[in-house]
């Protein structure tokens, strides 16, 4: 069993329809918000924003109620232009449900819902003539000095319509024979040929620079802005003798370990390449030692080796300059003791 107890309030009440607060199709969310709209005096000008802060409903919950309200028929929205060019969002409260013709014929007749805003002189075109000359129209076409009947054959002869003047009668003959055409010249002098726009080492260095994100996927976020600057200093290294692959090694190594975010990779890149060490060449191979010949004992020293024909290595010390032992030297004995 329930009891209720109520005493008529004698100041600061709302008359509120019962079908506001116990509406089967709005939300608790919603029934306050529009139960607050309409407690507030007569022309306050609190949206329903401000009105879901004071009531600290969250965002996701007034955006629920408003919808819920706006589908009911409680709440009407439009976005309309004031003085001085601006933008404004209007919003109808009512106790009631308004149709969407009923909600534009309350915006129309009600001065209140205008909000007509002081005009910012800002926004207000002087009163002052231009600074030079006369308003005039801007040219069609394509370069203000450009004659149109160079490249179109198909034009009239006037741009009135009539003669060549404009004035839609015949211009009058002239006696020179007509010319051919002409080919289009250019009234500037030739250019000379440019030469290519960044130095070889400069390009090379853009290359790497441009290779770096494919190197780790903590590079991939480089601000395009950083790309000159990283440029310059990738070139300082390739003009130091060192090259794109060593430079990208350089980069790697000053990377944080696996799973450690870059917030800044440009900076870090920047930081990496300020400072150009010295490139340290590889050591020089230096050729391996030649074998020697076996050496002699010194019972041998100056035995030559005979350069006949002998089955084994035949030594023998000469008395002059000889290359044949006594056996090989015409005259000789034989081998076979004969």
């Amino acid at each position: 069993m329930i009891y209720r107890h109520f005493n008529a309030p004698s100041r600061g009440f709302s008359p509120f329809s019962h079908h506001i607060i116990r509406h089967p199709r709005l939300n608790s969310h919603a029934v306050r918000l529009l139960t607050w709209q309409l407690s507030l005096p007569e022309g306050a000008r609190e949206n329903l924003s401000r009105t879901a802060e004071r009531a600290r409903i969250g965002g996701d919950a007034f955006t629920k109620a408003k919808r819920e309200l706006m589908a009911e028929g409680f709440v009407h929205e439009r976005r309309t232009q004031v003085a001085g060019g601006r933008w404004v969002t209007q919003q109808l409260i009512s106790a009631e449900p308004l149709t969407r013709e009923q909600a534009a014929k309350i915006f129309a007749r009600d001065p209140r819902l205008l909000q007509r805003a002081p005009v910012s002189p800002q926004v207000v075109p002087g009163d002052g003539n231009p600074v030079a000359g006369v308003p005039a129209h801007p040219s069609t076409g394509g370069h203000p000095e450009e004659d149109l009947r160079e490249k179109t054959s198909h034009l009239p002869d006037g741009s009135g319509g009539g003669g060549r003047d404009g004035s839609g009668e015949p211009a009058p003959e002239d006696p020179r024979p007509p010319e051919g055409p002409r080919p289009l010249e250019d009234p500037r002098p030739p250019e000379a040929p440019r030469p290519s726009e960044d130095p070889p080492p400069l390009e090379d260095a853009r290359a790497l620079v441009g290779a770096l994100p494919l190197l780790s996927p903590a590079l991939r976020h480089i601000p395009p802005g950083m790309r000159d600057e990283l440029t310059r200093l990738a070139a300082r290294w390739l003009e130091a003798g060192h090259t794109s692959a060593d430079v990208h090694a350089h980069v790697l190594r000053g990377l944080p370990g696996a799973g450690t975010p870059v917030h800044r990779p440009g900076g870090l890149v920047r930081y990496l390449l300020r400072e150009v060490p010295p490139r340290e060449l590889p050591p020089r191979e230096v050729p391996p030692p030649v074998p020697e010949g076996p050496r002699l004992s010194a019972r041998l020293a100056g035995a030559r080796e005979c350069a006949g024909e002998h089955v084994q290595p035949m030594l023998f010390r000469p008395v002059a300059d000889e290359t044949l032992c006594r056996e090989c030297a015409p005259g000789g004995r034989n081998r076979n003791g004969d």
